[in-house]
């Protein structure tokens, strides 16, 4: 098939991507698993005929998509929202992880006569959870989560992948070569999780001084720097022996808390990203999965779903929490929405790149047990919220400014001015200023704070700060006859807000 062939069929498949997750929405089911549909049906087994067996090409398509979708949730994600439930995340994120591979590992070595290490293989990979999952579901039947519950789900789906990355490959390594003993492990463990949270936060400060110096002249440039951040801790940190993965989420969590240029853009470009990724990803994963095969797995998965999430799940977060004091409620709510995502599809190619015995067995079992966690868990959670009583108003979906505003409705300009010490204004208020007819003041600034005034503020002068945190008021340079769409003019300030003028007063 030629490349225009290929490109039609790519953009019918993204087509059919961003219709399922509006579909997902209206059907209360997570967008994933109607994209695994997609996938399949396009797939050899399936009527779209599309043959994909290439499982490095899946794995390293994996890899890239899930750290990007890492670095979207940790910049999307408020620090003082989670920061209390630190402990609580940290410990599902490692010992809950742990806990999990361990108790299916168990039972895999009987269901599919594994030996130990090959049925901890299999927990491993199943052990991370997707909380982007459960607040789509969430999100399309009304419904919020109270207190600490919502925060400690995002914190612990975005920091549980890299110790289930380290266990998958810690076990492949335990089965490939026999002179790796299990206390080698301890010091591969510390120097990924160490490098990784030291590389991820240095170089995400590194990413923010940059994005504040450099000053690009084109807008448009600021993405591609992002782009080229993820990709550049990611390989920064692979190469230097840390986990990657958790290197772009602590990179995304660490950015979240500064301010940089073009912040809300970036936020949005990079959540666009990892919808992409998304599709694109699990498209590819139900291309990859022969349909076929899984009537074969289907009794022995089931059962590894059932231990999964009536037991395996609950007992490592009962482990995890129940000494934390977290309310035993709550906890039980975290229990229950473990639900399995992109993560264990991908490190289920994993063994299949390495050829282990049984692979194909240990990837249809994974792909199985992710799709019955999904309808099983994502489907009922709504009501084990409200059976728990941990239910909340659904938190309202915002509107950026800027879209809110027809183009071609600025009809004025928006005039920035600094205030000098020596100003007439200084120290009076603005019902005081004597302003001209027609003319409106709609922000202040000062220091690190924008204000929208009231007419009863004080007007105090300002100094020029350095940096671009510092939102001062300067006059505009006047422009030349014709210039600018109908005079209209739109300021974005450094950390994000956007400010339209106001239609002067008839």
């Amino acid at each position: 098939m030629s490349i225009d062939g290929w490109l039609l069929i790519a953009a019918v498949l993204l087509l059919l991507g961003v219709v399922a997750s509006k579909a997902s929405s209206r059907l209360g089911v997570p967008a994933l698993l109607l994209f695994l549909g997609l996938g399949m049906l396009a797939g050899s087994d399936g009527s779209g005929g599309i043959a994909l067996d290439d499982f490095e090409l899946v794995q390293s398509l994996g890899v890239v998509a899930l750290a990007f979708i890492l670095f979207g949730g940790g910049l999307d994600t408020t620090w003082d929202d989670v920061r209390p439930v630190v402990w609580q995340a940290v410990g599902l994120a490692t010992f809950g992880v742990a806990a999990t591979a361990v108790t299916v590992g168990l039972f895999a070595t009987v269901v599919f006569d594994l030996s130990l290490t090959g049925g901890i293989l299999l927990g491993a990979i199943i052990s991370s959870t997707d909380a982007a999952a459960v607040f789509s579901v969430l999100r399309s039947r009304g419904v919020g989560l109270r207190g600490r519950l919502r925060p400690l789900l995002e914190l612990e789906s975005g920091s549980n992948d890299p110790m289930a990355v380290f266990l998958t490959i810690a076990m492949i390594e335990l089965l490939t070569d026999p002179e790796v003993a299990i206390v080698d492990l301890l010091p591969m463990f510390v120097q990924q999780m160490t490098v990784g949270a030291v590389i991820g936060y240095a170089l995400a400060r590194a990413a923010v001084f940059a994005i504040n110096r450099l000053r690009l002249e084109y807008e448009g440039l600021y993405p591609v720097l992002g782009v080229a951040v993820v990709l550049l801790v990611y390989g920064v940190t692979a190469e230097l022996g840390g986990s990657g993965f958790l290197a772009v989420y602590v990179a995304g969590l660490t950015m979240s808390t500064k301010q940089f240029l073009h912040k809300r853009s970036l936020l949005r470009f990079h959540d666009a990203v990892a919808w992409l990724m998304q599709i694109v990803m699990f498209l590819a994963l139900g291309l990859l999965v022969f349909p076929s095969d899984l009537p074969a797995v289907a009794g022995r998965a089931l059962l590894m779903s059932a231990v999964l999430i009536l037991l395996a799940r609950p007992l490592a977060v009962l482990l995890t929490l129940t000494p934390l004091r977290f309310p035993f409620r709550d906890t039980l709510l975290v229990s229950w929405v473990g639900l399995r995502g992109a993560a264990p599809i991908i490190l289920a190619t994993f063994p299949l790149v390495e050829g282990l015995p049984q692979s194909e067995v240990v990837f249809n079992t994974v792909f199985f047990i992710t799709i019955t966690s999904v309808l099983v868990q994502g489907t009922t959670i709504p009501i084990a919220a409200r059976v728990l009583g941990v239910t909340a108003p659904a938190p309202p979906s915002t509107a950026h400014l800027a879209e809110l505003i027809p183009e071609g409705a600025i009809t004025k300009d928006l005039v920035e001015m600094t205030l000098p010490g020596t100003a007439r204004a200084a120290g009076r208020q603005i019902v005081d200023l004597g302003l001209p007819q027609g003319v409106l003041i709609v922000l202040l600034s000062r220091d690190d704070d924008a204000i929208v005034p009231p007419g009863g503020h004080g007007a105090r002068a300002g100094r020029p700060a350095p940096g671009p945190r510092r939102h001062r008021l300067r006059r505009r340079r006047p422009r030349s006859p014709g210039g600018g769409a109908g005079g209209r003019r739109l300021m974005t300030t450094s950390a994000g807000w956007r400010c339209a003028p106001v239609q002067p007063r008839q």
